[in-house]
């Protein structure tokens, strides 16, 4: 029997409140800064409530971005992000897909050695390989592009894990069916196994578009040509020199930044909780 405890929800939701508030302030304040001229943060405070300059902070950002730093315009920034965070996204469930569906469904010499081998490079993230990942791709000619920022880091033993559990649990009823219907390795593959595992990609895909988004250190390796840019390493620059920073202009940057993983968040809530939640299919 549940109790209803009038104080206690009270109590329950005002630390919830409290919770989201703590953690929502200081977006706040990063969008009400964006909005403010550069004379407001001569004042050694900064105001509370937005101010009238938001359009145009922004429309410079976007169009021409800082001239005082190595920066590119913030639109061309966030279009590199975009490119990097979809390769690496796409490219890491595609691996993963595969490389759990060989491990589960077909049977070859040493198949469990390499899925041991595969999940053992969780201890070796990209900063601890990063010397040796960028000789190969500057010997392979990749810096500098889209290729050299993206592909070093498509391969995902987390997501191959995650996939490989989930396979096993289908039932082996439906691989003996698709075999009596006459469907092959991909037919399965496609038809059956991929439509089941929409929930678990929705979560992986969001979770590794924020990974890719987020990439600071490998970019800044990497790349040496603006035009390459990332938005991270765009912010990096522009606050690079201290005592006269724009920040008005560095808080437009900072919220556009923010925008594409939030907006990915929002269109697939839905599915995102669902994958991380739903233990039966």
């Amino acid at each position: 029997m549940v109790e209803h405890r009038p104080l206690g929800n009270a109590l329950t939701h005002l630390i919830l409140i409290l919770g989201v508030a703590l953690v929502l302030f200081p977006v706040y304040v990063a969008i009400v800064a964006s909005t403010q001229g550069p004379g407001e943060f001569l004042r050694g405070t900064l105001p509370l409530l937005p101010g009238g300059h938001a359009l145009d902070n922004y429309r410079l950002m976007w169009e021409s971005g800082l001239s005082r730093s190595s920066a590119p315009p913030a639109g061309q920034m966030l279009w590199n992000s975009l490119i990097m965070a979809l390769a690496i996204t796409i490219g890491k469930l595609t691996i993963s897909l595969l490389s759990a569906f060989a491990i589960v469904y077909f049977r070859f010499p040493f198949r469990l050695f390499f899925f041991w081998l595969i999940f053992i490079t969780l201890m070796l993230p990209v900063e601890v390989r990063i010397i040796p990942t960028f000789r190969v791709v500057a010997d392979l000619g990749m810096l500098n592009s889209f290729a050299g920022l993206s592909i070093p880091l498509i391969a995902s033993a987390t997501a191959t894990f995650l996939f490989r559990q989930f396979f096993m649990t289908v039932p082996e009823e439906m691989l003996e069916a698709a075999r009596v219907d006459g469907a092959g390795p991909f037919k399965f593959f496609k038809d059956i196994l991929l439509p089941l595992s929409i929930t678990n990609i929705a979560a992986l895909f969001v979770i590794m578009f924020i990974y890719g988004w987020n990439q600071y250190l490998w970019p800044l390796l990497i790349t040496t040509d603006p035009d390459y840019y990332t938005i991270v390493m765009g912010i990096q620059s522009m606050t690079a020199d201290e005592g006269n920073t724009p920040w008005h202009l560095v808080m437009a940057a900072v919220v556009m930044a923010a925008l594409p993983p939030v907006l990915v968040i929002l269109c697939m809530q839905r599915l995102f909780v669902k994958g991380l939640t739903e233990t039966e299919k």
